[in-house]
């Protein structure tokens, strides 16, 4: 207790705490206050995201690197998968997709546009290990490929497509979580030496003892399921209140909400010269979206959601997270970064921004798509 103490004291963005009970106390007094509950939910999020992220390091650091590796891919997003699964049992598949689409879109392009930037700010040029951002801008594209098949063959509304689509999103889903785990199996164990970091002025923070940071772990996720439950069943009327469309909160709001830790660390790792870090927690955290979580919630969604969810995604979001991917290609080919590079990084996170928040908001689901299939027209 005394080490969580100590922390909250020491942390700025840990004193949004007390909006954890204050959101609870809300929802009790004034349930049907939609847009109240949607942004105190987002300000008690941030903070718990921000613990969850510590805790996991922590316990990371005390299992070696095969097991923490395992890990930072289960609970190194864990505030977006809760959500998703939240989003999932009340059948809100279309803002289960926007949630993971922007979470791809947003790490791939606003965390690692803005390290870049501050980054640069304070350092001329910066170095990191090319050989990390390649592999993982590559299981990107391979996801974004995976993410793209399923909406190509999205065009008759019939049952023998819809059967045929939830299918192939299956396998789907088992093959992107065959290629991650090959993938931290290379990184991790037969091939670690071409990932060592470029620069060599690591100062790692002291973990926490192994039983705190276990029982933060348990504790915070309870809370967060909780918070979840809160902002899953306020955001649509909240949205729609606040002029928004469904896209942009699940595209925009929820990534920058449940990234919000991990971009803290990308952010201070930039400014301390530390930008393996942050583009390996960047394109890292990104790749653990589109690899395991998206395809966890998939298989989830046959035992907890009211219909199967599968894989197809509404076009715009498609070719977004395919340019997404490809400008992270560019933007880190040479294994050197300038503050510029992330400001154009951070142009295209903007443009998509625009889009889709000008995007008229739709209350239902296009006339070719089934009800709880998510599906959205192209924006």
């Amino acid at each position: 207790m005394n080490v969580l103490l100590k922390e909250v004291r020491h942390n700025p963005l840990l004193w949004l705490l007390v909006f954890v009970p204050v959101v609870f106390i809300a929802e009790k007094a004034a349930p049907h206050a939609s847009t109240l509950l949607f942004v105190l939910s987002v300000l008690a999020i941030i903070p718990l995201a921000a613990l969850l992220s510590h805790a996991t390091e922590s316990v990371a650091a005390k299992t070696g690197d095969a097991v923490g590796g395992l890990l930072n891919a289960t609970l190194g997003n864990l505030t977006e998968l809760v959500i998703g699964l939240t989003a999932l049992r009340a059948g809100e598949y279309m803002l289960v997709k926007a949630s993971l689409a922007g979470a791809i879109v947003t790490n791939t392009l606003f965390m690692l546009g803005a390290s870049f930037l501050l980054g640069g700010l304070k350092h001329h040029t910066q170095e990191f290990n090319r050989v990390n951002a390649r592999m993982q801008a590559g299981l990107l594209f391979l996801a974004t490929i995976a993410l793209a098949v399923p909406s190509a063959v999205a065009g008759a509304d019939s049952a023998s497509v819809a059967a045929f689509t939830n299918k192939l999103s299956v396998g789907l889903a088992v093959l992107l979580i065959s290629a991650y785990a090959l993938g931290m199996l290379f990184s991790l164990k037969t091939h670690r030496e071409l990932f060592v970091s470029e620069s060599h002025d690591h100062e790692a923070e002291e973990p926490w003892p192994i039983k705190t940071a276990m029982a933060t772990l348990a504790g915070i996720t309870l809370l967060v399921a909780l918070v979840s439950e809160i902002f899953v069943e306020s955001v649509q009327e909240a949205a729609l209140s606040l002029g928004m469309s469904q896209a942009f909160v699940g595209f925009i709001v929820v990534a920058l909400v449940g990234g919000a830790a991990e971009m803290a660390s990308a952010l201070s790792g930039a400014r301390k010269n530390r930008l393996d870090l942050s583009v390996g927690i960047a394109l890292g955290s990104a790749s653990q979206i589109a690899l395991f979580v998206a395809p966890v919630l998939v298989l989830l969604s046959h035992v907890m959601g009211p219909t199967p969810m599968d894989l197809r995604f509404w076009p715009g979001a498609v070719v977004m997270m395919m340019i997404a991917t490809l400008t992270a290609s560019l933007v880190t080919n040479s294994g050197r970064s300038a503050w510029f590079v992330g400001v154009l990084a951070l142009m295209v996170y903007l443009i998509f921004a625009m889009l889709l928040y000008l995007l008229p908001p739709q209350a239902h689901p296009p006339a070719n798509s089934k009800p709880g299939s998510g599906q959205m027209s192209s924006p």
